[in-house]
């Protein structure tokens, strides 16, 4: 499975997401620091989901954070978030 799948499954698993987006940027930071040349570095989330619902911008990114964190701890080096409630 690749990373961006790994990420979808978990936010899928974790949110039940109205909508998901996980986007691969790692080509726009080739040669950039943390970038592998196999890419799958930095990647931008768009999600929308009920979870979200009452959570300000800072706790919805932790509670995306927490779900991550094995990725974040090794092959993803940036992660942009975007997450809403519908």
């Amino acid at each position: 499975m690749t990373v961006a799948q790994d990420i979808e499954t978990k936010l899928t698993e974790s949110f039940q997401p109205a909508s998901l987006k996980v986007i691969d940027e790692s080509s726009q930071h080739a040669g950039h620091m943390g970038a592998r040349p196999e890419g799958e570095t930095h990647f931008r989330v768009e999600i929308v989901a009920d979870a979200f619902a009452g959570k300000n911008r800072v706790d919805r990114q932790r509670m995306i954070y927490a779900v991550l964190k094995d990725e974040l701890a090794g092959p993803v080096h940036a992660l942009s978030v975007s997450a809403n409630a519908p």
